[in-house]
């Protein structure tokens, strides 16, 4: 039979949360001004892409336009990155144009977090992804795919008696295909060795955080990124039903590899980091101290971070008509989305990669594959 889709929904906390302005210095040292630009213009143009898309099929995901906040909490970072904003600022760059810097006299007012050295506010939204996804598989079943659940793919090869189609080898049987995309992420390595470490599966954390009266708390209608280093963050979505959403807590597992890197087991906490979230609203943000805040729910997932940070999409190296969209180190929303739509047209309208209009840097290449670049330790998380 024909391939169908093959989906892996992991646990995502919905920030659909742009990158506009704090990434964009080192993509342009690394990449240049216009490669970065066409970075941080893909991620923009997902708000309103998927915005249109939920209101085009009547999607019921809370799907929340808003504001958001990056919030320091270390000086030295808040004036190096104003500094750095105001340098692209002078070269004219559009992206960035949305956002929105606090100095430090104004931004535990403006935020509401305690101790604030500065903050930058700019165009975000936030949604429920699993609510996304069922609804967009129901409308895909219902013109004829057929969608395979607890079916992992063991391996895909080249038919023997037709050089033209794959094997897709499955627990369950094989499926032939003209075309195979692996949509794996964390798991690429296990279905083609040629991601081994260059796609590696690193566990994250994420909790649910509630009010017992909602009246008792300041309401917070802006989602956030809380930043205690360069490369140490915990982000932040208050839900629309009152619950919050928090994950990160990176500083208490970042010296332990063994519980974050290269690790699949979602099955269990990372144990240094589970009693991170108690009484986290408390501690940071203004007005929260008497709230009675708790945590409900703490749980695990599995990214996907690639040795350049950067995603890989596109053609397969040496491997005809397979195709990739992986690799999204923990920033898959404002991604995944536009970059999967490209590979689409890619392999249903015989586009190249270049015609599609995605960022040059996501291509997935031979070079990529054989570089010695490696950064996942100094920012996955």
């Amino acid at each position: 039979m024909l391939a169908q889709p093959l989906l892996i929904i992991s646990r995502n906390g919905g920030h659909l949360r742009p990158e506009v302005y704090f990434a964009m210095s080192d993509n342009i040292e690394k990449y240049g001004l216009e490669a970065a630009a066409e970075i941080s213009n893909h991620e923009v143009a997902h708000i309103q892409a998927i915005k249109k898309l939920i209101e085009k099929e009547h999607i019921d995901c809370d799907f929340t336009l808003t504001r958001t906040f990056d919030v320091f909490l270390d000086e030295e970072l808040a004036n190096q990155s104003k500094e750095a904003y105001d340098s692209m600022v002078k070269r004219g760059l559009t992206s960035i144009q949305d956002a929105h810097f606090t100095p430090a006299k104004y931004a535990e007012r403006v935020s509401g977090v305690k101790d604030a050295k500065g903050c930058f506010s700019f165009t975000a939204a936030h949604l429920w992804p699993y609510k996304f996804i069922m609804h967009l598989l129901g409308l895909a079943i219902a013109k004829g795919l057929n969608l395979q659940t607890h079916t992992p793919v063991t391996h895909v090869t080249s038919t023997p008696d037709d050089g033209e189609r794959y094997a897709v080898t499955t627990p369950r049987g094989i499926i032939t295909a003209k075309k195979v995309v692996f949509a794996s992420n964390g798991f690429t390595a296990g279905i083609l060795p040629e991601y081994l470490q260059k796609i590696v599966p690193c566990r994250g954390i994420c909790s649910r955080i509630v009010t017992p009266d909602p009246n008792k708390a300041p309401y917070l209608n802006n989602t956030y990124s809380l930043r205690t280093g360069h490369d140490m963050y915990d982000y932040l979505i208050p839900r629309v039903d009152g619950s919050i959403i928090v994950g990160g807590a990176k500083a208490t597992m970042s010296n332990d590899k063994s519980v974050w890197y290269d690790n699949t087991n979602d099955n269990e906490l990372i144990e240094p980091a589970k009693e991170y979230f108690d009484e986290y609203m408390q501690r940071r943000f203004v007005g929260w101290e008497e709230s009675g805040a708790y945590v409900d729910k703490v749980w695990t997932g599995i990214m996907g971070y690639t040795s350049d940070l950067q995603p890989h999409v596109g053609p397969i190296p040496a491997k005809p008509n397979q195709y990739i969209v992986a690799g999204f180190n923990g920033h898959g929303m404002p991604i995944i989305f536009l970059a999967a739509k490209g590979v689409a047209e890619m392999i249903r309208n015989d586009k190249t990669f270049e015609q599609t209009g995605l960022p040059r840097v996501y291509r997935t290449t031979e070079e990529r594959l054989h570089t010695d670049r490696y950064v996942i330790f100094n920012k996955a998380h």
